[in-house]
């Protein structure tokens, strides 16, 4: 998905430059300084594009607005869907007039 490459470059560059700058990839122990990380990023680590956050400050703020599996499906109705074409530009003139 091109909308997500610069997240995806920019978590590389900062694996590259904080964690692989500093582990040896021949270390008995790379599995867990990689779990140790992947912690670290997503609990501990501030995010600029979070404001400084860690992603699971995120997560915690959604929990509460973000709805149920149960209650998604009581509110699911097939007949308030539309038919999609794959050209996103015709697609997103359809939506238009409809």
């Amino acid at each position: 998905m091109p909308h997500l490459n610069g997240k995806v470059e920019r978590t590389q560059r900062a694996d590259l430059e904080e964690f692989w700058a500093t582990a040896d990839p021949k270390s008995v122990d790379l599995r867990q300084r990689l779990d140790e990380w992947q912690h670290f990023w997503n609990w501990h680590r501030s995010h600029t594009a979070l404001g400084g956050r860690s992603p699971i400050d995120r997560v915690c703020e959604l929990t509460a607005i973000t709805p149920s599996a149960e209650a998604v499906d009581v509110a699911y109705d097939p007949a308030n869907e539309r038919i999609r074409v794959s050209s996103y530009v015709t697609d997103l003139t359809l939506a238009r007039v409809k």
